[in-house]
């Protein structure tokens, strides 16, 4: 049976560090497994890391610390990139690193999109409605919420009423179908199989206090702020023709920064309510994790390297 490792843990906690280093010890490469570090030139926004694009047979690889990173930095905003697109790439990742006879080592913050691999989460195979999408798009967000639940009162009760790129898609698929069909989560095994291939993975976790953590949040948001996000989102709004819905989906700061260029929020006020997003996001990331009884927590290096170990050796991989 082949393995897998999955660091993850709340924004600032550390995740990519951590992998970095856990690469170099384990001749590993990473996958990244972050819903907003997948596009191209939100770099700062994102908290991406700074790697640069290297062509290693024939193929391009974002390399960071001489660590080789897939999926991030490869996407246009402008393009739909959402979880069952995630979901195949990785599984492909995953493969191809084994087949170098490598670790793969998923490392993100974005939950679902994890789990979507690691519990072979199927989802339904509802093609774009560009027409419907069309009509949609102008609705606010409210309005499209009081559409789903018209539709689906169900969905509309587990949906984030105020994401206007996935309140259209549940209204797409629930009209296409009748409803959307409801995703149901193994959260017993820690093996599957892609292609055919047995893997097994081991979630390692990071735990943050909750007061650190929003120190961290803060020290992170001001050094971004300071080496010119506000100028990288500006731009990005120019250089793409971005709907009201895309933007909302990249996060606060996307929807404010504009605002406050108009002179509408002082800088003060911008960064206060970008960290008050960031720590609610931060929670939804925890709340998230702790339904998985599979995820083992620690911010020991030593203690997680052992545990690594333990579980590598048991298939006779180290």
């Amino acid at each position: 049976m082949h393995k897998s490792i999955i660091i993850l843990g709340p924004t600032s906690s550390g995740k990519s560090s951590l992998a970095v280093k856990l690469a170099k010890n384990f001749n590993g490469e990473i996958i990244s497994a972050d819903s907003r570090q997948v596009f191209k030139d939100m770099d700062l926004g994102t908290g991406k890391i700074e790697g640069t694009w290297k062509k290693i047979r024939n193929k391009s690889f974002f390399v960071y610390e001489n660590i080789i990173h897939h999926l991030i930095d490869f996407v246009s905003p402008e393009e739909d990139y959402n979880v069952s697109h995630f979901k195949k790439d990785c599984e492909e990742k995953i493969l191809e690193i084994l087949k170098r006879g490598k670790l793969p080592i998923i490392c993100g913050g974005t939950g679902f999109w994890i789990q979507a691999v690691t519990d072979d989460v199927i989802f339904p195979q509802i093609k774009p409605n560009p027409e419907l999408r069309q009509n949609l798009k102008e609705k606010t967000v409210l309005e499209l919420f009081k559409i789903l639940k018209k539709l689906d009162p169900k969905r509309a009760l587990s949906i984030d009423p105020k994401n206007g790129a996935r309140l259209i898609r549940a209204i797409e698929i629930a009209e296409n179908l009748g409803k959307v069909p409801e995703i149901k989560i193994n959260r017993k095994s820690n093996s599957r199989k892609i292609n055919n291939q047995s893997i097994k993975f081991l979630q390692i976790g990071i735990p943050v206090n909750k007061f650190k953590l929003a120190e961290k949040i803060q020290t992170r948001l001001r050094e971004r702020f300071n080496a010119g996000m506000i100028e990288e989102i500006s731009a990005l709004t120019q250089k793409y023709n971005l709907s009201k819905e895309k933007i909302q989906i990249f996060g606060l700061a996307y929807t404010l920064i504009p605002v406050y260029k108009k002179e509408e929020i002082n800088r003060k006020e911008l960064f206060n309510q970008i960290v008050q997003a960031e720590k609610k996001y931060a929670k939804r990331q925890a709340t998230w994790f702790k339904k998985d009884p599979r995820i083992f927590w620690s911010d020991d290096y030593l203690i997680i390297e052992n545990k690594i170990k333990k579980f590598l050796r048991a298939n006779n991989q180290l």
